[in-house]
């Protein structure tokens, strides 16, 4: 698969390093052309420094590794050249206060699509921090990070469910677009705990075999139902 990154963090360079080792095509674009080259060197492979706008056009699915605060202004500009491509957001609009900066608006992935009509945008890869996704692979108590990706475009959720397991990871079907939002709060709330509260966010959820509550032996060692 041809991928374009847009932008030379962390996030492209976490993501980029696995998708160059699953043999991937990968051409890291942005705006300052030595960053760009500094990192293509680091991720190796036969990785290509290049533009923004050149690494747009080269890719199938395109990264946009971008602050939220330009990633709608770069894709508003490069709209042309992401024209029928995979447009992969990974951003958490969380500001000062651990504040959804999308409340009462639309999400940052949805800002994206809104800019780049053409584009079939993914929201996936938003909830771990940077160095999570530098592990090899990121599994946990013997169970791999399961992924949640959201989008409406079957072809294009096909391929970064791919992209998913080349990380290492599993993943979930988090359904259309306009969940997108619930992604980027459900980060701002888990950074809010893990950070500001130094809490467990995993342990505030229940096994799946409790999700609907416990069952009736466990609730009442089998004597009578459910009330």
């Amino acid at each position: 698969m041809r991928i374009g990154v847009l932008g030379t963090g962390n996030m492209a360079d976490a993501l980029a390093t696995h998708w160059v080792r699953a043999g991937h095509q990968v051409t890291i674009g942005g705006r300052n052309a030595h960053r760009a080259e500094r990192l293509a060197t680091r991720v190796g492979g036969r990785v290509k420094p290049a533009g923004l706008r050149a690494a747009a056009a080269f890719g199938e699915v395109v990264l946009a590794a971008l602050p939220f605060g330009a990633g709608a202004d770069v894709a508003r500009d490069l709209h042309a050249a992401l024209e029928g491509k995979v447009l992969l957001d990974c951003s958490n609009p969380v500001g000062p206060g651990f504040r959804l900066l999308t409340e009462g608006g639309p999400s940052a992935a949805q800002r994206l699509a809104a800019v780049a009509p053409g584009a079939h945008v993914v929201k996936a890869f938003n909830l771990c921090h940077e160095d999570v996704w530098r592990m090899r692979s990121p599994v946990f108590d013997g169970r791999p990070l399961a992924v949640p990706v959201c989008g409406d475009d079957e072809t294009a959720l096909a391929r970064v469910r791919e992209l998913v397991r080349d990380v290492g990871c599993d993943p979930v079907a988090g359904g259309g677009l306009e969940r997108a939002g619930l992604l980027e709060a459900t980060a701002a709330l888990f950074i809010a705990l893990w950070v500001g509260e130094g809490a467990d966010a995993q342990a505030i959820a229940p096994p799946l075999a409790y999700s609907a509550g416990p069952s009736q032996q466990e609730t009442e060692g089998g004597t009578g139902a459910l009330r």
